[in-house]
């Protein structure tokens, strides 16, 4: 899923932290602003 790929914040993690090659953060991005367009992530958290 692309949860592991989110911060609990909302936010992208780093590809130092995920441990994946450029192309596949790329590809991450990609699919994260997708979901985020379809309404299936949040932009953002409301952890606060």
């Amino acid at each position: 899923t692309l949860r592991k790929f989110i911060s609990d914040r909302g936010k992208i993690r780093a590809r130092r932290v995920t441990g994946v090659t450029v192309q596949e953060q790329r590809k991450i991005a990609k699919a994260v602003k997708n979901a985020r367009e379809m309404a299936l992530l949040p932009y953002t958290s409301s952890a606060r």
